[in-house]
């Protein structure tokens, strides 16, 4: 401001200068002129054009002070409102100097403190869905077993065979029990970023064994295994074991709600910078309503199933959480016909 005034100030004064003294040449005005030529002569003019100079520099910093103190004062009223919690409130930039790069910075942080407490909010939000889910979840089995477990703590069955089925319904009970608590600490530690043991892994390898593993479970649940498999190696750069996890969770879905389809297929297809695995079964499709939330935790799509083929509702959260960890996608769709889940993956030179 110093120096813009300074330099205004000479600036001014050089173009009176030049004004004052082209009247004077003219001699248009003659009491002009003999106004001139008496300052000149009682007065030192060279005092006179510092006095002139030291007034203009005076007046122009005065404005300048004045312009900056009024941003100032806004960004003061913009700051205390923000500080009031009011975080829609922005400052206004108005200039690109040091006050406006100020101003700048200022809405930077306030943008990025909205961003937090809102990422803060769901989070806790998420926490107190996740708490009141799992409470739901795993008191209908451990009532149960506690029934049941009460039952033969009191005699009370007719014979053992009574109490073998007693027994047998407990220990399911706690097998889903054990299934849903696992299924929750697998999902904890994938919303956690858990870290993957990367390397190359071989899917075509791997799907085929995938296939000889689920091949007999599906012919004993009356469905049969059909495997499409390219001839050549396709490598991704990942967690083998956690793959594995996602294609399992997959086929014993597949295999749980399409036994009505009585074929189920697994297919490894090429498409050139990343591979496509597809899990596709026959049975009940899911309705159109719920496939957009087959992935969200604890999502069911049928809550009238039975516990047969009820699970915890994390398997496809963490599959989607895996896959997503692998820079992959997973999609799913479903018509009267068929169900099909599609992990794309990107491949691996």
């Amino acid at each position: 401001m110093m120096l813009m005034s300074i330099g205004l100030s000479m600036v001014v004064t050089y173009a009176l200068f030049f004004l004052l003294n082209w009247m004077y040449s003219l001699d248009l005005f003659p009491m002009f002129n003999s106004l001139m030529r008496t300052l000149y002569y009682s007065t030192n003019p060279v005092v006179d054009l510092a006095l002139l100079v030291m007034l203009l520099f005076v007046v122009f910093y005065l404005l300048f002070m004045n312009r900056f103190t009024k941003r100032l004062e806004q960004l003061t009223t913009a700051v205390k409102d923000i500080a009031g919690g009011n975080l829609d409130r922005r400052c206004k930039v108005s200039a690109e100097d040091e006050l406006g790069s100020l101003e700048h910075h200022i809405n930077m942080m306030v943008s990025q403190l909205q961003t937090s407490i809102q990422e803060e909010r769901l989070a806790e939000q998420t926490k107190n869905e996740l708490i009141t889910n799992v409470s739901h979840d795993l008191r209908t089995p451990l009532t149960s077993i506690i029934g049941y477990l009460g039952l033969i703590e009191q005699d009370k069955y007719r014979d053992e065979v009574e109490l073998r089925h007693y027994t047998c319904i407990a220990y399911e009970k706690s097998q889903r029990l054990h299934l849903m608590i696992e299924d929750l600490f697998e999902y904890t530690r994938m919303s956690g970023r858990m870290q993957l043991h990367r390397q190359q892994v071989n899917m075509t390898e791997l799907v085929g064994q995938l296939y000889v593993h689920y091949r007999y479970p599906m012919e004993s649940a009356a469905l049969e295994l059909r495997m499409e498999n390219v001839a050549y190696p396709l490598y991704v750069l990942g967690d083998s074991l956690k793959l594995v996890r996602v294609l399992e969770n997959l086929l014993s879905n597949a295999m749980k709600y399409g036994r009505d389809g009585g074929v189920v297929e697994l297919q490894l297809h090429d498409r050139k910078h990343e591979l496509e695995i597809e899990v596709t079964n026959y049975g009940e499709p899911i309705p159109l309503q719920d496939l957009p939330h087959v992935f969200d935790r604890f999502y069911r799509v049928d809550k009238s199933r039975n516990d047969e083929v009820s699970g915890s509702g994390l398997g496809l959260a963490i599959a989607k959480a895996i896959v997503e960890l692998h820079d992959g996608r997973i999609e799913a769709d479903s018509d009267e016909l068929s169900t099909t889940f599609r992990v794309k993956l990107p491949q691996s030179s």
